[in-house]
């Protein structure tokens, strides 16, 4: 999956993420254009997972 495509799947799950992990917030899993890496930081700065395990767990929800 291109990166494209993961933003893309990403604001399609973002929801169902924020009710998985109860300690984000709308600012965690909101990205300015071009940022996707920087909120991916932000996740695994709270979820406590590598930035790799995010991006699998993004494509396989």
């Amino acid at each position: 999956m291109n990166k494209e495509q993961l933003e893309g799947k990403w604001n399609q799950v973002k929801g169902e993420f924020k009710q998985k992990y109860g300690n984000l917030t709308d600012d965690d899993t909101t990205f300015d254009e071009g940022k996707f890496d920087e909120m991916l930081g932000r996740l695994q700065e709270k979820t406590g997972k590598r930035k790799e395990e995010i991006k699998k767990e993004i494509e396989t929800w």
